[in-house]
C-alpha cells in the first residue's frame, strides 16, 4: 500500500473566537473559543481524513500547547508521529468582529528547534519511508532550522524512490528549489519570488510555468490561482482548471485542501489531470466554511462534478461543428 506521510515543521494550535466590535484600550468580551490543529501538513492530513483517506501526520511538538495539539489531532482520528521538542508549540489567534464580519488573524513565531530534534525527523523517514510513498512537506520552517532542510528530506525521499510533494513559503522557499520535487504547489506570489519577477500577469503565466520546469527539478507544477482555480504544467502539457464560483466564507486552509485532494487522488491511481481537478474542487470546498474547517467530501465531490462538466464544455467548444 502506498502511504501518505505529511510533515509539519512549524505546527500551531489555532484559537478562533468572535467579539461584537474591536476597539482599542477596552476589555473585549469574546465568545468561547474553538481550537483546531493547524499548520500546513497537519491541515493536509485533516483534509485527507475528511475525504476518506488516511495519512501519517508527522510534526514537531513541545510544551503544554504541544500536548493540546496532540489531543486535537487524535480527536480527528488521524494517525500521528510526534517528534518531541523542548520548545513550546505556538498558538495563533483569529478574532471575527461580528459587527463588521471582518476577521483579524494574529500569528506568532514558532519555537526554536535543536539539531538533535531535526535528526529525529530524518532518522524516522530513513526507517519508515518506502518506494512509491507520498511525502508531503507543507508549511514554513520554525526558528533556527537550516533554510535548506527540506532539501535534506528530499534526498531521503529520492533514495527511497518515493514522491516528494512540496508547498512552502518564507525563508525555505528559494533554498528548497534545489530539491528533486515530484509536485510543487506555489501561489502566484511564491512563483514570482522563485522566478525573480515582481509580479505575474495572465499573459506571462504559461511562459513562466514552462520556464520553471526547465530550470528546476520538478515534474509537476500546480499554480494556485485562488478563486480562478489552478494552472498545472507537466512536460509539454499546460492546462488551466477553472474553479466554481461560490460564496466564500474563509480562504484559510484552501491551499492545504487542494494539496490533499491532489495526493488523495494520486494515491488512488487517478491521472494527473483528474487529481488536479479534484484538488481545485477541494480547495474551493474549503472556502465554503468559516475558520479552519477545511473541505468536506460531500462538497468536494459536488464541486468536482462541476469542474469535470466545465472541462467537458470547453472541449466541446474546441471541437469544430460538422455542417
Amino acid at each position: 500500500m502506498k502511504k501518505i506521510i505529511t510533515l509539519t515543521m512549524n505546527p500551531v494550535v489555532d484559537k478562533d473566537t468572535s467579539v461584537a466590535g474591536i476597539v482599542p484600550n477596552k476589555k473585549l468580551r469574546c465568545a468561547t473559543p474553538s481550537y483546531f490543529a493547524g499548520g500546513g501538513g497537519i491541515n493536509v492530513s485533516r483534509a485527507l481524513k475528511k475525504l476518506g483517506g488516511d495519512s501519517l501526520c508527522m510534526y514537531l511538538a513541545g510544551g503544554p500547547t504541544g500536548a493540546h495539539l496532540q489531543h486535537l489531532v487524535a480527536e480527528e482520528g488521524i494517525e500521528q508521529e510526534v517528534i518531541p521538542i523542548e520548545g513550546w508549540t505556538r498558538e495563533n489567534l483569529s478574532v471575527t468582529d461580528t459587527n463588521t464580519q471582518l476577521q483579524y488573524r494574529f500569528g506568532v513565531p514558532g519555537p526554536k528547534v535543536k539539531n538533535e530534534e531535526l535528526l529525529a525527523i530524518l532518522t524516522f523517514l530513513e526507517e519508515n519511508l518506502q518506494s512509491d510513498d507520498f511525502m508531503v512537506v507543507s508549511g514554513k520552517l520554525p526558528q533556527d532550522v537550516p533554510v535548506d532542510f527540506y532539501v535534506e528530506i528530499s534526498k531521503i525521499v529520492d533514495k527511497k524512490n518515493a514522491k516528494f510533494i512540496l508547498d512552502t513559503s518564507g525563508v525555505a522557499l528559494l533554498p528548497s528549489m534545489k530539491a528533486n520535487i515530484y509536485l510543487m504547489k506555489p501561489n502566484l506570489g511564491e512563483l514570482s519570488t522563485i522566478m525573480g519577477v515582481p509580479s505575474i500577469s495572465v499573459l506571462q503565466l504559461d511562459t513562466l510555468a514552462k520556464k520553471f520546469l526547465e530550470i528546476y527539478k520538478c515534474k509537476v507544477l500546480v499554480i494556485s490561482l485562488g478563486a480562478k482555480g489552478a494552472l498545472w504544467a507537466h512536460g509539454n502539457k499546460l492546462e488551466h482548471i477553472p474553479a466554481p464560483t461560490v460564496h466564500q466564507e474563509s480562504t484559510i486552509g484552501a491551499g492545504d485542501s487542494m494539496v490533499a485532494g491532489i495526493v488523495h487522488s494520486l494515491s488512488n491511481e487517478k491521472s494527473l489531470g483528474e487529481a488536479i481537478k479534484y484538488g481545485v474542487a477541494c480547495g474551493t470546498a474549503a472556502t465554503l466554511h468559516t475558520g479552519t474547517q477545511l473541505c468536506n467530501k460531500e462538497d468536494a465531490d459536488k464541486l468536482y462534478e462541476w469542474v469535470l462538466g466545465n472541462n467537458t464544455r470547453k472541449e466541446r467548444e474546441k471541437t469544430p461543428k460538422l455542417i
